[in-house]
């Protein structure tokens, strides 16, 4: 009963604290619980009921397979007679059956007997995996040791059709998924439920909301709670008991910290021409210009022809080129110190600049000083 008492006290204390804060996120959505993430598993397997689509002669695909029945007291061989009396070795014939990887996330606290979803890919010479199922395959860890069983038939979105020469493919026909279709037989242990203490990580490296998120937990819960090591990890001192531990983050990460404002940054995508542009973006005292020359190139032919009554002289065949240059008359719009972003947009506005001609002017701008943040292409 006191236990209860103290918790519902801390609650109040929560709800109390939040509702203080304006402009917040919630623990949760700012950081995550160090140890507490998905791992990866990978199996290899077979794919059987293909309609012809298989890999047909591989090697691998062979030996799978007869190695698969030999376990079911099938003795498939593949070592042939010639006329010669002699032994030659050849891949079997399987247009119905393909070789695939399996891979799945297994997620943090899946318990054994829980299933999860698996992809299916090709990696033969099969060209669809449409109407086939899955053998019984083990899903394996880095670690080499299996975690889950995974079996069923697939879901295959992509779709392919051939005739007279002509073929056609919508999406991926060598790539389908088995909805809840691995087993999970072993569990993925956690520092969660031992470790003395609790990491939260944020997802977004930055001191100062590292900070906020430590004092914020101090503020309710009390000083020495928890402690900002770096820009990324803070150390939260946990209760022993599994449940009080569950608990207790639970309330921590309904906690709503305010971030720290980002970096400046401009980010341009240069194949779409997208400029985003943070709003801490500045700009020292600059002038800019935007314009352009237009170069116009005409060509005429024209032919030319002796004159009637000439006894000598050929016809000829007159080349004129004419040479045009516009230049556009744009004025200059000056940057003064320390300008914010709706400044910048409003004066690259102002001369119509396209989004190639704004991205011209922020690498020129950063090139002399004058752009205060980071300018990133992708």
């Amino acid at each position: 009963m006191k236990l209860c008492r103290i918790f519902a006290i801390l609650t109040t204390i929560v709800v109390a604290h939040i509702a203080t804060l304006a402009h917040a996120d919630r623990v949760k959505d700012l950081a995550e619980v160090a140890g507490v993430r998905d791992n990866q598993l990978i199996g290899y397997g077979l794919v059987v009921g293909l309609n012809g689509t298989g890999d047909g002669k591989m090697s691998f695909t062979s030996q799978s397979m007869t190695s698969m029945l030999a376990r079911f007291g099938v003795n498939l061989s593949d070592t042939l007679s010639n006329y010669d009396g002699s032994t030659s070795r050849n891949a079997l014939e399987l247009k119905n059956v393909a070789a695939v990887m399996i891979t799945a996330n297994l997620p943090a606290f899946a318990k054994p007997g829980q299933r999860i979803d698996v992809t299916i890919s090709t990696i033969g010479a099969s060209t669809s995996l449409r109407g086939g199922s899955l053998i019984m395959s083990r899903l394996l860890g880095v670690d080499g040791d299996v975690y889950a069983l995974a079996q069923g038939a697939l879901a295959v979105s992509g779709a392919s059709a051939s005739a007279g020469g002509a073929s056609a493919t919508v999406n991926v026909p060598t790539v389908g998924r088995i909805p809840s279709g691995a087993t999970v037989e072993k569990m993925v242990e956690t520092p969660f439920s031992t470790s003395e203490f609790i990491v939260l990580n944020l997802k977004n490296s930055d001191f100062t909301t590292n900070r906020r998120l430590a004092n914020a937990i101090n503020d309710t819960f009390g000083p020495g709670t928890a402690t900002a090591l770096d820009a990324v990890s803070t150390r939260i001192l946990a209760p022993a008991e599994v449940n009080q531990r569950v608990t207790f983050l639970s309330m921590i990460e309904n906690l709503e910290v305010e971030p720290a404002a980002p970096p400046a940054r401009v980010v341009v995508n240069s194949r779409t021409g997208t400029v985003v542009i943070s709003r801490n973006v500045k700009v020292d005292a600059a002038a800019v210009t935007h314009g352009g020359i237009t170069v116009t190139v005409k060509t005429s032919n024209k032919v030319v022809q002796p004159g009637a009554f000439s006894q000598t002289g050929e016809t000829t065949n007159e080349v004129n080129t004419e040479v045009l240059i516009e230049e556009q008359a744009n004025n200059m719009f000056l940057f003064t110190p320390g300008i914010e972003l709706q400044d910048i947009v409003d004066a690259v506005n102002a001369v119509g600049a396209t989004p190639s001609a704004l991205v011209s002017i922020l690498q020129a701008l950063k090139q002399s000083g004058s752009l205060r943040a980071d300018l990133i292409v992708i």
